[in-house]
């Protein structure tokens, strides 16, 4: 096993190193965690409790992974923290383990691009493709799906669900749920239309944009209730795959979702 560790590093020995992983300078790895191959610890990086990533991941420097919750019900449960492949997570990030109220776990997918100062909180769950500008900040079980773009200094309440696609302004606080596809801001958030230029570049077609459109304004713009909309949406789907997304996001969303 080919393992890079700078002599100042910190790496307890029953930490798992997979191959090529490198650990920088002043860097500390705890005794419950599990790099995957090819995964870079900058250094003064810090990657600690029952921590495991997966390859190809790059932890820049001061970033703390896998600390306890800043949660004051917790009492140093063995709880986890799951990072998957091909991450970058950049300078003084911090990602917490789960609780023992919660999921017991936080999870961050793949491919994702986290900027300096962003905070994911216990029990998140990230998916893929997602990117969070400088400073987000995510409260405690917060489900965020695939494909999302979070702006800088943007806030998301606890327990609350931002749906595949969605594109949040810097500097928006999220307090309810988000549909999937929709463009968000506001100092409170409020929906602006649908994530159109994101789609174009993750290959939708023009009929499934206009689908879409049409779902945005069935649950915005013509003056139905929140219910008669989901139905109407849930019927749509049927004959529209694309607006599946909507009847999913239907059925986790307990906060009730942003409205103008």
């Amino acid at each position: 096993m080919s393992v890079k560790i700078h002599p100042t590093a910190i790496v307890e020995k029953s930490a798992i190193l997979h191959d090529n992983v490198e650990i920088g300078a002043y860097a500390i790895i705890g005794p419950n965690v599990e790099i995957g191959e090819s995964t870079i610890i900058a250094h003064h990086a810090s990657v600690v409790g029952h921590t495991r990533m997966g390859k190809n991941n790059h932890i820049y420097s001061f970033a703390s992974i896998g600390e306890a919750p800043q949660d004051k019900k917790y009492k140093g449960q063995p709880t986890t923290l799951e990072i998957g492949d091909n991450n970058t997570i950049r300078e003084f990030c911090t990602l917490n383990i789960g609780t023992v109220e919660g999921n017991g776990v936080t999870k961050v997918g793949s491919h994702n691009w986290i900027m300096a100062y962003s905070h994911i909180a216990h029990d998140c769950i990230v998916g893929d493709n997602t990117i969070f500008a400088n400073s987000v900040a995510l409260g405690g079980h917060v489900i965020v799906k695939d494909w999302v773009i979070l702006g800088g200094h943007s806030v998301v309440h606890q327990f609350c669900v931002v749906g595949e696609h969605v594109m949040v302004a810097g500097t928006t606080a999220v307090a309810q749920d988000v549909p999937p596809y929709v463009m968000a801001s506001g100092y409170r958030a409020e929906p602006k239309g649908i994530n159109t230029e994101g789609l174009k570049r993750r290959g939708f077609t023009i009929e499934q944009i206009e689908n879409i459109r049409h779902a945005y304004k069935i649950l915005y713009r013509n003056g139905l209730s929140y219910n008669e909309a989901r139905s109407y949406i849930k019927e749509l789907a049927y004959e529209q795959p694309e607006l599946k997304l909507f009847v999913e996001f239907f059925d986790m969303s307990t906060r009730g979702i942003i409205r103008g």
